[in-house]
């Protein structure tokens, strides 16, 4: 999954989808430890400390390795982008979540892929067909029937996460430009999970910050791994497939909720979030159905060209 050399974009677009479905997976797991962690401290303490998680486990893992070259910045400009926007990003969904109730901000940010795929038609020259327009927007009918977001959505702390998708739809956008350059994973992980951090410590400078509870040190560490791992496998996902490919699978992230809520919790889905679990999982089986058929129409249109050349 982390490499040195940056493997060309557009090659493998199911590996994009199925690394952007497990990336996901892992930030369903990891929202809830947010939220809990944001009803003690501020969202810049929980964002400096996580990040710190991020930064020393990484740095770390590689040094032991003796692959620290793997921390090679080569285009600075899309690299401090990229992290500008993830630390704009985290900030607004980390907040939305101290202000709203889970459900509400959850479903203001799964405006995401909407944005993302609209944005990637004039600033990537991706095309996106009325059938994938259709399907994302089934998704994110499905997101809102699976959450029905109460009325105290619609206020102005939904800003806040509102600012999270148009804010992550950029990024996305840059990490799919940096996918076509030599930067690895993991450079453009440590980079952009440096700046987070960095913005998060700035707050303890103006003493937002409450007693450090040890009971809370397992969660932070537990939340940072999984926000590192999470973020390398959405790296990934746009290294591999168009932005308007992959990121309409952000959606899975609610039903992986539903099965870790059955399995842990004993949460048996309501007859509503069982049509919002269809319309979401339709949705990215359509796609995913649709892109392999296409894939293997220009394979056979490629073979039937090379078979009609002059010997």
């Amino acid at each position: 999954m982390t490499t040195d050399k940056a493997p060309p974009t557009q090659s493998h677009p199911m590996r994009g989808i199925l690394c952007m479905i497990a990336g996901v997976a892992v930030l369903a797991v990891n929202d809830g430890i947010a939220k809990h962690l944001t009803e003690t401290y501020s969202v810049g303490q929980v964002l400096a400390l996580r990040g710190t998680a991020v930064v020393v486990l990484l740095v770390a893992s590689q040094a032991i390795l003796g692959r620290l070259d793997r921390f090679r910045v080569v285009h600075r400009p899309l690299q401090l982008t990229r992290g500008g926007l993830m630390s704009i990003s985290t900030y607004c969904f980390v907040t939305g979540l101290a202000l709203l109730p889970l459900a509400d901000a959850t479903a203001i940010s799964f405006a995401g892929p909407i944005l993302t795929t609209a944005m990637a038609v004039p600033l990537l020259g991706e095309t996106v067909g009325w059938r994938r327009g259709l399907a994302v927007c089934a998704g994110f009918a499905g997101v809102l029937v699976m959450l029905q977001p109460t009325p105290d959505a619609f206020q102005l702390a939904a800003l806040a996460p509102l600012g999270a998708a148009f804010f992550g739809g950029l990024r996305d956008i840059v990490t799919r430009k940096l996918g076509s350059t030599s930067d690895g994973t993991l450079s453009i992980l440590l980079v952009s999970t440096t700046m987070v951090t960095a913005l998060g410590w700035g707050s303890f400078l103006v003493g937002d910050w409450a007693p450090l509870n040890l009971d809370d040190l397992a969660f932070i560490i537990i939340s940072g791994i999984l926000v590192g791992l999470a973020q390398a496998l959405t790296i990934e996902a746009f290294r591999w497939g168009e932005v308007g490919l992959v990121s309409p699978f952000k959606y899975t992230g609610l039903v992986w909720a539903v099965v870790i809520g059955f399995i842990f919790w004993g949460d048996w889905p309501t007859g509503t979030t069982w049509i919002g679990v269809g319309l979401v999982v339709g949705s990215g089986v359509y796609i995913m159905r649709r892109e392999t058929a296409l894939a293997r129409l220009a394979k056979t249109t490629a073979e039937d060209n090379r078979s009609g050349e002059p010997a």
